[in-house]
């Protein structure tokens, strides 16, 4: 057990000792010891007097003279306020020093090595029975240090934001580079280069000359965007436009636009677009590389200074990334659109057109897979044998390439010239069986070769034979089914005779043919298609055969997954009136560049006004007479025409790759053409359209109603 009573006095002894320590008095620190402590401190110190409006300094440590360089001689004395080696940052604040108390000034001091430092004074009034009146002790702090490192921040900072900057700059111009499609991508790019980076940028592209571009795909010159007339020559003297595009360098060049250029340079013609008054005459021109050449230029105008010298190293590395970029998309669009043209070329070169047959409505049609290049196997034909016999094709090479056409092409070209020199299906196919395995053609194909053979009193008699292929559809009186017939393998493997089967064709008998990208869909079996297409071929109420392929379309084919042909074939009635039947108001044609095109235009306007119930189909003749004209004469490539049934009026379409507008003699007696869309202005309300292909020409019937006056200034569509 411990003992309380022995623990009291021990504490009490700890307690005294500790109180007789504590007790002991501290050394008296008189004013030479404080003044010795002052003038040996590190800190840099100096004692101030202010009086009459003046701050005298009354004396300064040995550090503080050893911070600003001079002799404390040559510092005790002078008036901060007015001594040039001192610069306070507001002089009036620090004139009311004295009143103020303990605060803190900013301070610029000269030393005398003619270094100016930056520091902060704090000052405090010293009070003191033996101290003057506007004494002050002031604390000097050196802020180069901190000033130093605060700007290394602040540096590192601001070239982190930039490096950000930069990165998303470039990632928001990948984003607008992946729609190739978009009309105004290179504007935008230009527009976020001079929201962030340059006062001004625009694209060029050089294709067959030069020219203003707003996007990826603008080729061609347009009303907007003139180009460059002709090609500026290579040999155009000092010209260093042109020596960039020829591939003289992936550097940029410095063009001052206000200069004196050679007539019909590029330099000269960027001078025109590029000058005005209260602009930088001196830009920055860009390459814009592709893979094997300079495809186009980028030019800007920096924000501050002129030229090369008004871009720092981190805006030229962006303009030069982003011009590498579009320059590689660029590059693609145009490898794309070529190998496109290539395949359509191809395709197109292979597949008839519409073709007129006595005696027969035929309507024709085929739509590459869109996620293709507008290039497949699907192919069809229509052979107007002699007058009273007319051959039908239909097959699919499998695949959608360019081996996919070849073959088709040469499996076509068989087929046709067999089948004029024999109008039997089944030999037919017999010989092409014995060609194709000799030519050895890697790829598999179906088809259908049918006959058609007049009979009397308007009937006609089908034979057909199938290798390996769909089967026709027959459709009577509201009912469908399909002609299965014997059917054969593949072409190329019959190994004997082919069967040849035959059907009676009565007046308003429709036979449609057509390859598996009609009725074939990821969700449904090939057996449900066949039994969707017959019953919807059962309900369709057009008369006509353009009617009926539209409505076959419009139920079944919006949105196919594999390339898509059709031949409808329709056996007319003698006494054929088409009044009264509904279907979808909508037609359309490809028809071949070639003056053969107009008279069958007018020849489908006539029989879809008929159809269609329209009473007055002469000015819709007329005009889709002149358009057809205009566009086999000044058009490019094929003419592709579309009726529709606005519901106030017929709406007409042609469309040709020619991007040029349309033109009026608009007064001028001495201008060569533009009396046809005169024609056009009494009949219609007309107007055009830039589209993909080239323009699209409209005109509008107006029912009961006379045309505008031909003064009247023709419409454009937006």
């Amino acid at each position: 057990m411990v003992n309380s009573h022995a623990i009291g006095p021990a504490v009490e002894r700890t307690s005294s000792a500790r109180r007789r320590r504590v007790a002991h008095p501290a050394p008296q620190v008189g004013p030479g010891a404080l003044g010795a402590a002052a003038a040996a401190t590190p800190v840099p110190l100096a004692l101030l007097h202010a009086a009459d409006d003046a701050l005298h300094v009354a004396w300064v440590n040995d550090a503080l003279a050893r911070a600003v360089g001079y002799a404390a001689d040559d510092v005790v004395g002078v008036d901060v306020l007015t001594d040039p080696r001192v610069r306070p940052a507001d002089r009036a604040a620090a004139r009311a020093v004295a009143a103020a108390g303990a605060s803190s000034y900013d301070v610029v001091l000269r030393r005398a090595d003619g270094v100016h430092v930056h520091c902060v004074a704090h000052l405090a009034p010293v009070d003191g029975a033996d101290v003057p009146d506007g004494t002050l002790v002031a604390a000097v702090q050196d802020l180069t240090a901190e000033l130093t490192a605060h700007a290394e921040q602040q540096a590192i900072v601001a070239h982190e934001r930039r490096e950000r900057r930069s990165l998303a700059l470039i990632a928001r111009v990948s984003d607008l580079l992946m729609d190739v499609d978009e009309p105004q991508g290179l504007r935008e790019i230009a527009a976020l280069l001079e929201s962030q980076v340059v006062a001004t940028a625009a694209f060029f592209l050089s294709e067959k000359g030069l020219w203003a571009a707003d996007g990826l795909e603008q080729y061609h010159a347009s009303p907007r965007h003139p180009a460059l007339p002709g090609r500026p020559p290579s040999r155009c003297p000092h010209d260093p436009v042109a020596t960039l595009l020829a591939g003289g360098g992936d550097e940029p060049v410095e063009l001052d636009l206000s200069a004196e250029h050679a007539e019909g340079s590029y330099a000269r013609w960027l001078a025109e677009r590029l000058g005005g008054e209260g602009l930088d005459p001196r830009v920055v021109v860009q390459p814009v590389p592709g893979r094997r050449r300079t495809v186009g230029l980028l030019v800007v105008r920096p924000r501050t200074g002129s030229g090369l010298a008004g871009l720092d190293g981190a805006d030229r590395t962006v303009v030069e990334l982003v011009a590498r970029r579009v320059g590689l998309s660029i590059d693609n669009v145009r490898l794309y659109d070529r190998e496109h043209r290539l395949a359509e070329t191809l395709q197109r070169a292979m597949l008839p057109e519409q073709a007129e047959v006595e005696g027969l409505d035929v309507w024709t049609y085929y739509s590459p897979n869109a996620d293709d290049a507008q290039v497949g196997g699907d192919w069809y034909d229509v052979l107007q044998v002699d007058p009273t016999t007319v051959g039908v094709v239909i097959g699919d090479v499998v695949g959608h390439d360019v081996e996919a056409a070849a073959t088709m092409g040469q499996l076509r070209s068989v087929v046709r010239s067999y089948a004029f020199d024999n109008t039997t299906p089944g030999p037919v196919l017999e010989r092409v069986d014995q060609l194709f395995a000799g030519m050895r053609i890697p790829r598999a194909a179906s088809l259908v070769l049918a006959t058609l053979r007049r009979a009397d009193a308007g009937a006609w008699t089908l034979q057909f034979s199938r290798a390996g292929h769909l089967p026709l559809l027959h459709v009577r009186d509201g009912h469908a089914q399909h002609l299965l017939g014997r059917g054969g393998p593949l072409v190329g493997f019959g190994g004997g005779p082919r069967a040849t089967d035959e059907v009676a064709l009565a007046p308003g008998d429709v036979v449609v043919f057509y390859t598996d990208g009609l009725v074939e869909r990821r969700d449904r079996s090939l057996r449900d298609g066949l039994t969707v297409l017959e019953s919807v071929a059962a309900a369709v109420t057009a008369r006509d055969a353009a009617g009926i392929g539209e409505d076959l379309l419009s139920r079944l084919a919006d949105h196919p997954e594999d390339d898509v042909a059709v031949v409808v074939v329709r056996v007319p009635a003698l006494d054929e009136h088409l009044g009264g039947a509904v279907s979808p108001r909508r037609r359309r044609w490809a028809l071949p560049g070639e003056p053969a095109s107009i008279g069958r235009a007018r020849h489908a306007v006539v029989r879809t006004c008929e159809a269609w119930e329209i009473d007055d189909a002469s000015n819709a003749e007329l005009v889709v007479s002149e358009l057809v004209a205009n566009a086999v004469l000044h058009g490019w490539g094929h003419v592709a025409l579309q009726l529709h049934d606005t519901g106030d009026g017929l709406r007409i379409e042609v469309e040709d790759a020619n991007p040029t507008p349309p033109v009026t003699t608009d007064g001028h007696p001495g201008r060569v053409g533009g009396y046809g869309m005169q024609i056009v202005e009494r009949l219609a309300d007309w107007g055009w359209r830039q589209s993909r292909g080239g323009k699209v020409v409209w005109a509008k019937i107006r029912p009961g109603a006379l045309p505008a006056s031909a003064s009247e200034a023709p419409r454009r569509d937006a």
